[in-house]
Formats: structure tokens, C-alpha cells, sequence
């Protein structure tokens, strides 16, 4: 029961992240500018997590508080988790929501190209087998093959800073300062995101805040997109294990091609569905793999 209990929730931390792009690009239809939307997304994350943060000290034992130099290093990475939405978002104005996460999830190869740079030595097999399945799928996925779909240049390198930055989110995610009580962490690398959200859109953001979209779209965007998702998958991955996660966490690609579908009513052929269930299968492989090891 723990065990099913742990696949629910996680599934729902990962489809929690598959839907953000959705309500984004259904926000700019309706008039919302993307500086408004990230900077509501950080700031309700921000508050959030700091009320639930407040709570838990008074709830539990005091931990040790933080040390200035483990919450600098936090606020540093949690960057790249600012950075990233930023990204996300601009790039799914100049592609579908579907290529924009097939383009995000470059950050598959991208983490094992990190991993080999970081431990220099070259990767196993099973991992430099799963990158090539990767790109393989991206091609398919992308429909290059057929050339139907007239990609966007600068949508594309957006897409793939996006997924850089991504990769850089997912190691500080499993690597930094791991000794930290998960939602003070969270906290902190949220901060940091905010912080490069502002430094970011700088200017825009005064102009396009409107109490609407903060009611409409920021609320959810805050919750979905950083504070349920890695409350979730505190208490989930710990029911089922690291491998079993990593599999469920891959729900995010189709969650988020099936919304832009029938919410946005986006396009999505045959080829580009198995270019698709390609990548889903090869994350299976990946972490089938990392949970024998």
C-alpha cells in the first residue's frame, strides 16, 4: 500500500511539472506577458514555502540553521531553476508546447555529459546508449524527418538553454547541500530562482503585473510549479526508490504534449508520437538500469 501510496505521488509531482507549459502559453493567449507569469510563479513558490518552512520549525525540533556559505551556494544554483522557466517559457512562444518539451528533455544526455565531465571518465554503456535514443527520439518527435513542422531557430536555442539550465537544476536538486531538511532547501533554491527571475526581466515585470493574472494563473503556476511538486516527491521517492521515481517522472513528456493538446489544441502526428514513447522508454531503460546497478 506505502508503495502505491509512493507511485501516486510522485506520478502527480511529475504531471504537476507537464501541465506548466500548458497554462503559460494559454495565459499569453489571453493577454499575459510571460515576465508577469514567471515573476507570480517564483513569488507565490517564495511565500509558500517560507510559511511552510516557518511551520515546520515550530512543529518539529529547531535544526541547526543553515550556515551563510550552504545558503549562498543554495541561492546560487537555485539560479538555474529561475533560469530555467524564463527559458521554458519564451521558447513556447516561438514552438509548440510539445516540441518545447521534447526540447527540454535534452536535458536527459545533457545530465550524462555533465557526469562525464564531472567524474572524467566516460559514461556506462547503458547511458551513452539512452542519450543516443534521446536524440533519436528528439528527431522524431520534432517530425525533422518529414520536415512538416518549420522549426524556430531562436525557439530552439531557448529550448536548449532551458534544458542546460534544467541539467543544472536536477544536480543541485540530488547534490547540493543534501544534509539540509528537504523543504529548507527548496526554500533557498526557490529564492534563488526568484532572484534570477527579477535580475532577468528586470524592467518588464512592473508594467505587466496585473492582481488578474496573479488570481488566474500565478496562484497555480506557484503551486504546481514549485511547491507541490517537490513535496511530493519528498514524501513519494523514499516509498518506492530512485529508480521507480526517475521511470514516473517521465509521466511530465506525455502530461504535457496531452494538455497542449486539448487545451491548446496542438498537433500532434503519428511520428511524433513515437518519437515520444522513444524517450519515455528510454528514461524507463535508463533508470531500470541505475536501480539494478
Amino acid at each position: 500500500m506505502s508503495k502505491l501510496k509512493g507511485v501516486f505521488l510522485v506520478g502527480f509531482g511529475a504531471a504537476s511539472y507537464g501541465i506548466l507549459a500548458t497554462i503559460v502559453k494559454f495565459a499569453n493567449n489571453s493577454g499575459a506577458h510571460t515576465s508577469a507569469l514567471t515573476f507570480y510563479q517564483a513569488l507565490v513558490g517564495v511565500i509558500s514555502l517560507f510559511i511552510l518552512m516557518t511551520l515546520q520549525n515550530q512543529k518539529e525540533k529547531p535544526h541547526s540553521k543553515p550556515a551563510v556559505k550552504s545558503k549562498l551556494k543554495l541561492l546560487l544554483f537555485g539560479t538555474s531553476m529561475g533560469l530555467t522557466s524564463c527559458l521554458y517559457y519564451i521558447s513556447i512562444q516561438y514552438v509548440s508546447v510539445s516540441i518545447g518539451i521534447i526540447l527540454l528533455m535534452q536535458s536527459i544526455w545533457m545530465s550524462v555529459v555533465w557526469e562525464m565531465i564531472q567524474l572524467q571518465k566516460l559514461a556506462h554503456w547503458s547511458k551513452l546508449v539512452g542519450s543516443l535514443m534521446v536524440i533519436i527520439g528528439t528527431v522524431l518527435a520534432t517530425n525533422l524527418i518529414q520536415q512538416e513542422i518549420e522549426l524556430s531557430v531562436t525557439g530552439v536555442a531557448y529550448g536548449l538553454a532551458a534544458a542546460l539550465s534544467y541539467t543544472i537544476s536536477l544536480h543541485a536538486s540530488n547534490h547540493v547541500e543534501k544534509q539540509l531538511p528537504s523543504i529548507t532547501r527548496s526554500f533557498y533554491l526557490i529564492s534563488g530562482g526568484f532572484i534570477a527571475v527579477v535580475l532577468f526581466w528586470n524592467v518588464q515585470i512592473p508594467p505587466n503585473l496585473d492582481w488578474m493574472i496573479l488570481l488566474k494563473f500565478g496562484l497555480v503556476l506557484g503551486l504546481f510549479g514549485t511547491v507541490i511538486p517537490p513535496i511530493l516527491f519528498t514524501k513519494g521517492i523514499p516509498l518506492i526508490g530512485l529508480g521507480l521515481a526517475g521511470i514516473l517522472i517521465a509521466l511530465e513528456i506525455p502530461v504535457s504534449i496531452l494538455s497542449a493538446h486539448f487545451v491548446l489544441g496542438e498537433h500532434i502526428s503519428l511520428i511524433q508520437w513515437s518519437g515520444v514513447l522513444l524517450i519515455v522508454l528510454t528514461v524507463v531503460f535508463m533508470n531500470s538500469r541505475k536501480k539494478k546497478s
